[in-house]
């Protein structure tokens, strides 16, 4: 375990500073982290509650809300799409944040609710009936329906249909419960309940969902003298007004209050959790004193109740099956630890039978299993969630060397430690708040520091992609782990895994697992070229799919094929390699559009078409030199078809609307310069067609292919431009120092300078790379760029026509790559 990147704030005078807060952080499966500070502005007295938004990628991009809480944050909690965030204060207020305009950066307070003065201690979504299990001894499986199943599990509470219903539920401190259900029209439904006839203070809570659908919550008031009470929680809709149902159930005192040696030791319970939102059985406490820890693993048992004797012959029916009770029983505790400041759980649903378990152990796959403690004196340890064992160990960075610096420090006061811990949602990485303010990453390696062999380590990373690639959760957190030599290797066997699904599903994934590897790409010096042509065929795929929806069967009752499948299914039979014999086999009544509609698109349409130009013209250097971008187009027959698809049906366009044609700078002026192009497309696409047996182009293509610079004038390609993102800065393994507000020097390697020059230099005219369109120099209108692959479009859209605003549906909730938006500073050029 080591640490990746500090973030902290500009250095502010001692007296900002309220070292007694409690600090809460919550991180969302799409890699944005959400947390509070103890800092005080300087013109006012009181503390304004501010939370923090952080992209784990541009940490020093925060975005700082000023909450409108009164009193201290409690409580934060992401939803499951991470698209939304609640937070709850002292004072009893419920908010829900979500993003205006789908942007990272920007957030809008949009309903709440609230119980006037009563602290809320836990807060939860309902759950939406969706959990997976992570099969490690299915690893090897090829089907990704058998390594990650689907396990039965009912949503809290369900809309006609059995669409699961949004809301939230917290406790307060007082002992009540409270619900807030979402209804579809922007209504907020909310009730209140007692947990039990006796309301008595809650000082700890915690909230989890059983597969039933109910939801149980675990109280505990503070003290380890009481017990740890346990209640479930039914929630219903009766006639529009939401309805709680409590009811008592099971409670436990922990071990060291029954153990006659330690009765006094941990007087006080300051940590309760269950282990997962969906695992009610299974709850983690910890007692401490001033200076030590005690951590204790409980689950919930059916256990049989004997019967006496005089009863079993009384009851036929008692004798043969006891009556069964549900009763908790300690699974493991620790030896005495250092005092806990926080605590993080794995989010990683890693399945626990003992097969699993014993895979999971043979090959040192730990992701999942390990949960995180942080002490008061600045270390953190991660101990496996069965056996409370310590797996791996971080010290703070304020580690005393020498015995007079120990004797020092004891006597100067706390040291610093981390007031809040949070795990990644792959258990890869663990973000820490400290008692500075401070931001601290950590990557947590998936072997815990075990020696692997290189296949291995592969193996332990492919599998996790994977499970990102299928439940479409952002995979920076692996980033983290992958070293250069291995990105090669990486993209060959996920590409092999992919292979290896059903048709359906590999449609389904198409473009996620481009993005993927485009990513991965970016971490070498060998790939960065390939990263562009990622990018271009994402680009390509998404242009294809919106110029064909726009096609329109003649009549109603024409057969099953759409007309752009019967395009491809024609263009693909048909291998003339002249526009017009191909053009002739279809119906050019199906491609009639408005002229508004076609004029609308001609920046896509001009993209298509410079972009064969470019690659046909780079043919002919393909072997000599560095990595040209645009260079596996030539081999990829799949690409090269779709090219050769949108080429004709821009040519049969171009007979209707001249002017939505792709324009070219030609020598002379009588030449047609699509069928020049489209006949070297073909022959091209004809070389490498069958993928299995791909044939080289021969002499007479590449050499017509160097005459095009003499007959065209090569278009330049506004490829992505040179990322800042600070995933490749962090393989050197040296944690990198940033802060706040400034964006870290732009000392990038020499791989990613070579890149730059496919970029454009500061002061060239930048680009829309999304509408394809040419924002000037110094662009005045707002933009947003995406946090993944830095590509850049305007925020509001200049065209009103239909068709475009179909193209710029694809891509308003997240880039092509599937990345979030963030708003640029006007200044960014």
């Amino acid at each position: 375990m080591d640490l990746a990147y500090i973030c902290e704030w500009e250095k502010r005078p001692k007296s900002n500073h309220c070292p007694s807060i409690p600090l809460v952080c919550a991180w969302s499966c799409r890699n944005l982290i959400a947390f509070t500070t103890d800092l005080k502005n300087e013109e006012e007295k009181d503390l304004t509650h501010m939370i923090h938004m952080l992209d784990t990628e541009h940490p020093w991009d925060v975005y700082s809300i000023n909450s409108g809480h009164v009193e201290m944050i409690t409580c934060l909690e992401w939803d499951q799409s991470g698209s939304r965030l609640l937070s709850a204060d002292a004072d009893g207020h419920i908010k829900c944040w979500s993003m205006t305009d789908h942007l990272a950066n920007s957030w809008e307070n949009t309903v709440g609710c609230s119980v006037e003065g009563d602290p809320i201690v836990a807060l939860s979504w309902l759950h939406n009936g969706v959990k997976l299990a992570l099969h490690v001894e299915k690893s090897g499986a090829s089907n990704f329906g058998e390594k990650f199943s689907r396990v039965k599990f009912s949503p809290s509470l369900t809309l006609f249909g059995g669409k699961p219903m949004e809301g939230w539920i917290a406790v307060t401190i007082s002992g009540l419960v409270t619900v807030s259900l979402l209804k579809p029209n922007g209504q907020v439904l909310t009730s209140t309940e007692s947990l039990c006839r006796l309301r008595c203070r809650v000082a700890l809570a915690d909230i989890a969902f059983t597969g039933g659908g109910n939801i149980v919550v675990a109280t505990s008031d503070g003290s380890n003298a009481s017990p740890v009470q346990f209640y479930k929680v039914c929630v219903s809709v009766v006639n529009e007004k939401c309805k709680i149902d409590t009811e008592i159930l099971p409670s436990l005192f922990m071990r060291c209050t029954t153990d006659p040696a330690r009765k006094d030791k941990y007087p006080a319970i300051t940590h309760l959790k269950f282990f997962a939102r969906d695992m009610s059985e299974q709850i983690l406490l910890c007692a401490s004193n001033q200076n030590n820890s005690i951590v204790e693993y409980w689950s919930l048992r059916k256990e049989g109740l004997p019967v006496n004797n005089i009863f079993q012959k009384l009851s036929p029916t008692v004798g043969d099956k006891p009556p069964m009770i549900l009763k908790w029983r300690i699974l493991s505790a620790t030896n005495d630890l250092d005092r806990v400041s926080a605590v993080a759980l794995p989010k990683l649903p890693i399945s626990l039978t003992n097969t699993d378990l014993k895979v999971a152990s043979d090959t040192k796959f730990f992701p999942g299993l390990g949960l995180a403690l942080a002490f008061h004196d600045g270390s953190v340890h991660i101990i496996h969630r069965l056996t409370l064992q310590t797996m791996a160990v971080s010290y703070g960075s304020q580690r005393p060397v020498d015995e007079q610096a120990i004797k020092r420090q004891r006597t100067a006061g706390p040291s610093v430690h981390f007031k809040a811990v949070q795990m990644s949602w792959t258990s890869l990485a663990l973000v820490g708040i400290d008692s500075h303010g401070k931001l601290s990453m950590l990557r947590i390696s998936p072997s815990m520091g075990h020696v692997l062999d290189m296949n291995m380590s592969l193996r332990h990373l492919l599998f996790l992609l994977e499970y990102c690639m299928v439940t479409g959760y952002d995979w920076w957190d692996i980033l983290l782990h992958v070293q250069p030599g291995m990105v090669q290797n990486l993209v060959e066997k996920l590409h092999e895994e992919y292979m290896r699904q059903n048709a359906a599903l590999q449609q389904v994934l198409s473009t996620r697992i481009i993005a993927m590897k485009a990513s991965l790409c970016k971490l070498s010096s060998a790939t960065v070229a390939r990263v562009c042509d990622y990018h271009a065929k994402l680009f390509l795929i998404a242009i294809s799919c919106t110029l064909k929806s726009l096609l329109r069967p003649t009549a109603l009752n024409t057969p099953d094929k759409s007309p752009g499948d019967r395009l491809t299914e024609i263009c693909s039979k048909i291998t003339d390699v002249d526009i017009d014999k191909v053009m002739i086999n279809l119906k050019t009544e199906e491609f009639v559009l408005e002229m508004p509609t076609l004029q609308s698109l001609q920046q896509l349409i001009q993209w298509v078409g410079d972009f064969v130009l470019y690659l046909l013209a780079s043919l002919p250097n393909q072997g000599s030199g560095p990595v040209r971008p645009g260079h596996s187009f030539l081999r990829d027959g799949a690409s090269l078809s779709m090219l050769r698809e949108l080429m004709v049906m821009v040519r049969i366009w171009g007979l209707l609307k001249p002017s939505c044609l792709p324009i070219y700078t030609a020598t002379s002026d009588t030449q047609d310069s699509m069928s020049l192009l489209f006949r070297l497309l073909t022959k091209l696409w004809l070389c490498c067609r069958d993928e299995n047996h791909p044939s080289e182009p021969d002499d007479a293509l590449i050499d017509e292919c160097c005459l095009l610079p003499s007959q065209l004038l090569i278009p330049s390609i506004g490829w992505l431009p040179a990322n800042d993102s600070i995933i490749s800065k962090l393989q050197n393994k040296q944690p990198l120092r940033l802060q706040f507000g400034k964006p870290p020097g732009l000392a990038a390697h020499s791989a990613l300078l070579q890149y730059d020059a496919f970029a454009r230099a500061p002061g060239q005219p930048k680009i829309d790379h999304l509408r394809r369109l040419h924002l000037g120099a110094y662009p005045t209108e707002e933009c947003k760029s995406c946090t993944r692959c830095g590509c850049v479009t305007m925020l509001k859209s200049p065209n009103k026509a239909t068709a475009v605003k179909q193209w710029e549906q694809r891509w308003i909730k997240n880039c092509l790559c599937g990345g979030l938006w963030r708003k640029m500073p006007l200044s960014y050029s």
